[in-house]
Parts: C-alpha cells; structure tokens; sequence
C-alpha cells in the first residue's frame, strides 16, 4: 500500500478543470508523507476505538457519516461554494466527539480549489491536490479563530494533511490521520 501512496503522490497534478499549484511533492512535508503512509492502519484504529467507546448517537452519526459510494470530483463537478460543516474527532483520550455545525467556504482562484473552515474555534484552510479520480489529497493549516491562518509548511504542530472523498453528489468528507491534537483521526463532514 505504501507504493500506491509514493506513486499516487508523485504523479499528484490536475487533469479536470480546476488545477493545483504544482506538483504534490514538492510542497508535502515528510511528516505529511509519513502520515499518508499510514493512513489506513490509523483509520482502521481509530474508527475501532469511536465505535467501541462513543455514544450510540455519535456513533449513528459517524456511521451516516462514512457512508456513501465514493464519485469522481471530476465530470463538471464543482467544489466551490459555501458548506456546512461539522468535524468528528476519534480515539486517543475521547473514543468519539461530533461537534455542530460550522460553515466553511471552497473556491477556485485559479490554481486550484482552496477550503477555508470560517467559523468555529478551530478552523483550518488549504489547497486539494488530485490523487485519483475518487480522492483528493488535502494539505492545509489549522488556526484559532481568531489568528491569521498560516500556510501549509510553515509551522509543523499546525499542518494538516487529509483524504477527501465524495460520497454522495452534494457532500465531501475530509479525513485526517494523526493529527497533532487531541484525536487519533479527524473527519470534515461537509453538506450543501
């Protein structure tokens, strides 16, 4: 499986309408690429530990959540616009926390789609990169409400690498390995 990775990231560029800024490698960092490298293995941990230890409601959620058959992002789809969004931490001292909705913002600058989470404490924004016809490679920041978002790569404790997948035509779920507090795995739920 790490192959797949290595080989789906090195030829990370865009073939559909939007683009992204370059190719994924040069901008990933090697923290990121160690996390990608075991996405699987903390997914499966994580969603493990959510469904033993969670609420019966928040694993109903979690289980609505990670539903749905994963569609291509290309074919005239259009990630931009304004979401609702909701993040799902799981494992580590919590097994499982859904919190409320929030709003979060995707658009398309001509280099790629960009998302910016625009509300709640804990917000993240950053640029999709194409990692297959069904999955997108995310790499963003994560802020305070109120600071100034960083970009990706300039403070180790604040980037973000994810998985985005589109498993029903009007929403997309992030999905964050080993994020650097208070989980073991994130989850953006985003709904139009």
């Amino acid at each position: 499986m790490r192959g797949l990775w290595i080989c789906a990231l090195a030829v990370g560029v865009w073939a559909g309408a939007a683009r992204a800024d370059g190719p994924l490698p040069s901008i990933i960092t090697p923290r990121d690429q160690q996390r990608l490298a075991a996405f699987d293995q903390t997914r499966q941990a994580a969603l493990a530990a959510a469904r033993e230890g969670g609420s019966r409601p928040d694993v109903a959620v979690l289980e609505t959540v990670l539903g749905g058959q994963e569609r291509p992002f290309g074919d005239g789809f259009d990630l931009s616009g304004d979401w609702r969004c909701r993040v799902l931490k799981l494992g580590r001292e919590v097994p499982l926390v859904v919190y409320g909705w929030f709003r979060c913002r995707v658009t398309d600058d001509g280099s790629g789609w960009r998302l910016v989470k625009t509300s709640g404490s804990q917000r993240t924004s950053g640029r999709f990169y194409t990692l297959g016809d069904t999955r997108l490679v995310y790499l963003g920041a994560m802020h305070l409400g109120p600071e100034t978002a960083t970009p990706y790569g300039a403070d180790r404790q604040r980037d973000q690498v994810a998985i985005a997948v589109r498993p029903d035509a009007d929403r997309v779920r992030l999905e964050f390995p080993s994020p650097e507090y208070d989980s073991m795995f994130d989850i953006l739920d985003m709904r139009r």
